[in-house]
């Protein structure tokens, strides 16, 4: 009979020691796409909903307070249970939720 063991939970250096090179490489990624677009043209005076998306759940990640991945992936994920009429026929997701007057679309 095998025995049954519950596994002992990572402390904080045993976390950073695993992952901290990986997500190091993912936070200079993202700098560089800000980058990109901080560099880049508008096409329009009004501000893009996935760049202010992207930028509210930056700062998620800053606010030192708990549960920050379910708290960005509800920021960047659509509650609504009608399909836009703008994504009948698309296969893609847009990655962020379009604001509308109303607030969220």
């Amino acid at each position: 009979m095998t025995e049954s063991r519950i596994p002992i939970p990572m402390n904080r250096d045993q976390v950073i020691d695993t992952w901290f090179m990986e997500h190091r490489a993912k936070l200079i990624d993202i700098a560089a796409f800000l980058d990109r677009v901080d560099r880049s043209i508008p096409q329009s005076e009004q501000a893009d909903f996935r760049d202010a998306a992207f930028r509210s759940a930056i700062g998620i990640l800053t606010d030192g307070q708990p549960d920050r991945a379910k708290r960005v992936l509800a920021l960047l994920s659509d509650h609504s249970t009608e399909m836009p009429e703008s994504a009948h026929g698309m296969k893609g997701a847009l990655g962020a939720v379009p604001v509308t007057n109303e607030g969220t679309a």
